[in-house]
């Protein structure tokens, strides 16, 4: 990543980072968020000398205390949050449009990894059952609240935490040099930091940077209720006409004016601002373009340690082995221990098995795993699986995850059909220490994402040896064909069933080849995407953010 750093002045030197989020990776997540979130920040801390902070919510789901987590000793009164009495508590602004009104809140608090973590306790947070969506439980109790669809609360659960955090940093009287704010969930932020009159003064030299993850239509965390944005943020009515793309008010666009932005990887940032896959996110890129925006790209980055294979018994492995070494004999083993799990059903704790393989270990084994989305490319890969496994006896298939029900069920067909009984198998649901035995089995890894922001699963198949077979689309371009793995670009059933003909010609053909490029794929993450080299991509963000706050 060649990106210029200012060596700057102490002025310029970025002290503190707030970090505002609804993830965070061994706490609450739903997707990548959570893993970029906690990895950055413990790099920052680890390695930039700033004070680094984090904040998101307490979730129902939850238990601060077996966390590790201790209430804040703040300087506030004593309230009642859910039946229970907290000693220290402060209210937050949170008006309707016919009423005014206040929520209250405590802090909970722990030191991980030289990185203080803030939960926010409050009613609106502790009723949910998952981060983003209603649950099966959720829907038993009340039926319109059906599994899978969204918070119905949701933008006022995005402004409590965002309120949260400046009422916190006040109250703490640490205005930080930058906050960090992830995603939709968080962008509103700079605005209400900048226009509120409660904030504006006190946060007059804070910058703002703004982390768009996923741009797709519904992610934006947009409201069509115009009336009730101004309300609940406190934001002048000028500031919500300004910040809409189309009808809705959108926080992505609110926070133009206030923020650094950026996206996840320098592809993905292209293609929202300079060409028409911008189509599939309403038009924001080339909205932010015609306010004078650009929006940066830092692709990604991930801890190699975390998915290191040689070290087998961390990552529940049958044998350990060494992929930048080329030393891959425990791999084989690995395969052939998942494959003798399958052949006996499990036992499976979270996941449910329809089909199964051949106790084969010389066979090739593509895999997939993930959520199964149309975004995903699933449709695209069951129907490239049905036009090549009567070509390629020798290939068998694996998918792990959950998703649409449509594509369940079509995983399940395939797994009983003529083509793909006996090697297609599909582990329903997802179980993370049996991802990485999966991660390890495979010798291909497929990702036919019809859009990737970033995309860290072709990291994390690098490392085990698993070599990914990629729709050359967003962040997944750090594949190189050829040299780090495989990628095509016509994202079609032939595309990707002509790249996975062209992988096991290699796998049968010339094995020899893959073990040079499997070593390549390690080198490369080791040079060029460990979260050291992208910490510094931030860091002159941070800075920029700063200069802008500077400017205002």
């Amino acid at each position: 990543m060649n990106v210029e750093i200012e060596t700057g002045t102490d002025r310029d030197r970025v002290r503190s980072v707030w970090m505002v989020t609804r993830e965070y990776d061994k706490l609450a997540g739903a997707g990548g968020v959570k893993d970029v979130c906690r990895q950055l920040a413990e790099t920052l801390a680890a390695r930039s000398g700033c004070m680094v902070r984090v904040i998101l919510p307490r979730y129902g789901f939850m238990d601060p205390v077996r966390l590790g987590f201790a209430l804040a000793d703040l300087d506030g009164p004593s309230g009642r949050i859910g039946g229970r009495r907290y000693a220290h508590t402060f209210d937050v602004d949170m008006n309707y449009t016919a009423e005014e009104r206040r929520e209250t809140v405590a802090i909970w608090q722990a030191a991980i990894s030289g990185v203080t973590v803030f939960l926010v306790e409050a009613d609106r947070f502790a009723a949910k059952r998952d981060v983003y969506t209603y649950t099966e439980e959720d829907e038993q109790e009340v039926a319109w609240q059906r599994k899978g669809g969204g918070h119905f609360d949701y933008f006022a659960m995005n402004v409590l935490l965002q309120k949260t955090a400046l009422d916190l940093m006040l109250l703490l009287n640490e205005p930080a040099d930058v906050v960090h704010c992830h995603d939709g969930h968080a962008a509103t932020l700079p605005a209400i930091m900048r226009e509120v009159c409660g904030y504006r003064h006190f946060f007059r030299r804070s910058g703002a940077l703004v982390t768009v993850h996923n741009a797709g239509q519904g992610y934006h965390q947009e409201v069509g209720d115009l009336a009730f944005a101004r309300a609940v943020t406190g934001l002048p009515q000028r500031v919500i006409m300004r910040g809409r793309l189309g009808e809705n008010f959108d926080p992505f666009i609110a926070a133009a004016d206030y923020a650094i932005l950026n996206t996840v990887s320098e592809q993905y940032g292209r293609e929202l601002q300079q060409t028409a896959e911008d189509g599939r996110t309403g038009w924001l890129g080339h909205a932010l373009l015609e306010r004078g925006v650009t929006l940066a790209g830092v692709t990604n980055g991930i801890d190699p340690a975390a998915f290191d294979p040689s070290a087998p018994d961390a990552l529940g492995l049958a044998a350990g082995y060494d992929v930048g070494r080329g030393d891959c004999a425990g791999k084989k083993e690995c395969k052939r221990s998942l494959l003798a799990a399958i052949a006996a059903c499990g036992p499976w704790e979270q996941v449910r098995q329809y089909g199964a393989l051949a106790l084969d270990e010389e066979r090739p084994l593509a895999t997939f795993i993930g959520r199964l989305t149309t975004q995903k490319g699933v449709d695209i890969l069951i129907r490239a699986l049905r036009q090549l496994l009567p070509h390629e006896p020798s290939l068998q298939v694996l998918f792990l995850g959950s998703g649409t029900a449509e594509f369940e069920q079509e995983l399940q067909q395939l797994a009983v059909s003529d083509a793909g009984q006996g090697r297609a198998c599909f582990l329903k649901g997802y179980d993370a220490m049996l991802a990485n035995k999966v991660y390890a089995a495979g010798d291909f890894f497929v990702i036919p994402s019809r859009y990737e922001p970033c995309g860290l699963t072709d990291y994390i198949a690098q490392l085990f040896g698993n070599l990914p077979i990629v729709h050359r689309v967003g962040g997944l371009v750090k594949v190189v064909d050829g040299e780090t793995g495989f990628s095509y670009s016509e994202n079609t059933p032939a595309g990707l069933a002509g790249a996975l003909a062209e992988a096991l010609r290699l796998y049968r053909d010339h094995p020899h080849v893959l073990r040079t490029i499997q070593m390549a794929a390690v080198e490369r993450i080791w040079r060029l995407h460990t979260w050291e080299k992208v910490m510094e991509a931030y860091l002159h963000l941070y800075r920029r953010a700063m200069a802008m706050a500077g400017e205002q």
